[in-house]
């Protein structure tokens, strides 16, 4: 499959301009006021390396919050997206979900504000579309994925089906905000918060 053709196929026409806008969110009482800042993706503005197979859809390295790299890879009609200076050696350049999927077009920045007003992205959250395939038809899903920044090796911490919740971005929000901190790559399990629904898929290999 093409790179164009997977592009249709997972509906992920993105923007990488690093415009932003921060929007205070009201904080969980954790000990920490968080904030969210939204940066678009779009994969033809990125730099990008061409596949070498049919399954091998390439590789992409964008710009998010203040020029925070953004990495993307895609192959096998599934995304991976990982983020910082070594985003490619991360834990989340290796992690995706089972289903076929494609990353979304929004990356959601959670911030902490220091008190001298500087702001710094713990956390992103985004969501990504998923095709979950069963022996009746195909089913079409959204699925918020919450993945952990550095300090730290950066990874996946949580997952919301988008489309099961009607208050599936609050729920995403809680999860970063109290788990993606001190969440522990390798060691501990990536939590899933709300209902779920025909469309939502786990984690690859779960």
């Amino acid at each position: 499959m093409t790179a164009n053709r997977w592009r249709i196929f997972a509906s992920a026409a993105m923007m990488s301009a690093a415009t932003f806008v921060v929007r205070p969110v009201a904080a969980l009482d954790i000990g920490h006021v968080a904030e969210s800042s939204y940066t678009a993706l779009d994969l033809e503005k990125c730099r990008d390396v061409q596949g070498e197979t049919d399954e091998d859809y390439g590789m992409w390295s964008c710009k998010g919050y203040r020029g925070i790299p953004v990495y993307v890879m895609a192959g096998d009609q599934r995304s991976y997206m990982s983020y910082g200076r070594y985003a490619k050696t991360e834990p989340a350049a290796k992690q995706t979900l089972a289903a076929f999927n494609g990353e979304g077009k929004t990356i959601e920045w959670r911030l902490d504000r220091s008190a001298s007003g500087a702001t710094k992205p713990f956390a992103t959250i985004v969501r990504w579309s998923t095709t979950v395939s069963s022996d009746a038809e195909a089913v079409r899903g959204e699925v918020l994925i919450v993945t952990r920044l550095a300090p730290g090796p950066i990874c996946h911490v949580g997952y919301v089906d988008a489309r099961a919740n009607a208050d599936s971005d609050a729920l995403a929000r809680k999860i970063a905000d109290e788990h993606a901190r001190n969440f522990r790559c390798g060691t501990d399990e990536p939590v899933t918060l709300g209902n779920i629904g025909p469309g939502f898929s786990r984690p690859y290999g779960d």
